[in-house]
């Protein structure tokens, strides 16, 4: 019996390569919340001890200090919600993005002509997905060696799907 593979078979859709990339954060809410409590009570410190030996300007930019650490732990923190998921079928690559207010953007590339490159820029590389004359950067946000890895696991998902290995039973020597 032959069975053909059509654009929405099974075999087409079934899930070859998955990622789920959230960038790494080593703080969480309980170790900011800590952390404000900590530097709040050091540049208290600083602050009375400032304005006792009559150094007032360094009192006022040493009271902006917590401000704009709380403004930047709440942007780290925001930032939390950035992800990227790459799903490889044997028909097309899908990545659905959701930037830090929580909104999703899909796009589509196809599998069969998809090049996953690595462009190394001033120290650091970029991994594009290219097919068309159309490039998209994935996992901006990770780690170097994340971003290897990443590469690697597409770079081997899109190489099985082009050259798959067949099994046929009648053709072993048992």
């Amino acid at each position: 019996m032959v069975r053909r593979m059509t654009a929405d078979s099974p075999e087409t859709q079934q899930t070859i390569f998955e990622a789920s990339i959230v960038p790494y954060r080593s703080l969480g809410r309980k170790g900011v919340f800590v952390l404000v409590g900590v530097l709040t009570v050091l540049v208290t410190l600083i602050i009375t001890r400032v304005l006792l030996i009559g150094a007032w300007p360094v009192a006022l930019f040493s009271g902006v200090e917590v401000p704009l650490l709380i403004l930047l732990l709440w942007l780290n923190m925001r930032a939390r919600r950035i992800s990227e998921m790459i799903i490889v079928t044997a028909r097309d690559v899908t990545v659905t993005r959701t930037d830090w207010t929580g909104r999703r953007s899909t796009f589509q590339m196809p599998a069969g002509w998809l090049r996953v490159d690595r462009q190394l820029t001033a120290g650091a590389s970029r991994l594009l997905l290219r097919a068309h004359g159309t490039e998209r950067e994935v996992g901006g946000f990770l780690h170097e060696a994340d971003r290897e890895s990443l590469y690697r696991g597409l770079r081997d998902a899109l190489h099985s799907i082009r050259n798959p290995s067949f099994d046929n039973p009648q053709l072993r020597d048992d």
